[in-house]
């Protein structure tokens, strides 16, 4: 199991392309491991990602996921409710996208966005918003209490940092559809957002389901602290494995199987 290192919640300086690539690559053997002791094991795990808009929700998950099974891994990025989930019991449609014995699944933005952007937004009323804060420390306690481990980690970024983030955006065509109306909507109620974090992580840290943060202005650091700091959270052993020794290929109806895809390969221009 990694150790994790304590911080004093610094995140300055750009870490070089190489160190954190070493490092990553670390870290993403680590997480294979894990996922062995999670298959294994039959475990149940859910981590969450909250955070402003462009906090590097989305950079940290791919960190996290690209080198371990999407069978093990499951990303789940809900779109709005449609009418008829409007109608559902509010998580009923997180519900559904739960672990099964040997999945971890990654909540790119949870339940928690009705404590966040539908709150700001006025999506929903003081009522419905009062009564979630109320009542999901217990609907969590629920979750623990089935064998589910639940992470939730929020990604903190500075305004000036977000700023940078979002005009990127602007001038980049491979990065303008991250910009939805809500985001540039959202973009002018920072200190809303605030008061709404503050609120939430008051109102729903709990022993069976705290709050991580992590201080996400310098990308790099962000990813390797979050991945770090999750495999710390999660009780796991290497599981040996005997080494895979590949037999010999049958020469038995041997024939040039390359005869029938003349012609079918696509135009090569690079």
């Amino acid at each position: 199991m990694a150790k994790q290192k304590k911080g004093n919640g610094n995140n300055s300086g750009k870490m070089k392309r190489k160190v954190y690539e070493k490092e990553l690559h670390k870290l993403q053997v680590e997480l294979c491991h894990l996922q062995e002791w999670v298959k294994a094991k039959d475990l149940k795990v859910i981590i969450i990602f909250e955070g402003r808009d462009a906090a590097g929700k989305g950079g940290t998950i791919k960190a996290l996921t690209e080198r371990v099974s999407p069978r093990v891994f499951r990303v789940v990025a809900l779109p709005a409710p449609t009418e008829r989930e409007k109608t559902q019991m509010y998580m009923q449609r997180y519900i559904e996208r739960f672990p099964a014995a040997g999945e971890i699944v990654i909540f790119d933005r949870s339940w928690y966005n009705r404590a966040g952007v539908e709150h700001v937004m006025g999506f929903v009323d003081d009522e419905q918003y009062e009564r979630f804060l109320k009542l999901c420390p217990q609907e969590e306690k629920n979750i623990a209490s089935t064998g589910i481990t639940l992470i939730k980690i929020w990604l903190e970024e500075s305004m000036s940092e977000q700023d940078k983030r979002f005009a990127a955006r602007i001038d980049d065509p491979l990065r303008q559809w991250k910009l939805s109306p809500v985001d540039i909507e959202s973009y002018s109620r920072w200190y809303d957002y605030s008061r709404a974090r503050d609120k939430m992580l008051k109102a729903t840290d709990s022993k069976h389901a705290p709050w991580y943060i992590v201080r996400s202005d310098e990308k790099r650091r962000g990813r390797l602290n979050c991945i770090s700091h999750i495999l710390s959270v999660i009780p796991y052993k290497k599981i040996h494995r005997p080494k895979v020794k590949l037999p010999k290929r049958s020469n038995k109806g041997v024939y040039d199987d390359q005869a029938s895809l003349k012609g079918r390969f696509v135009r090569e221009i690079f």
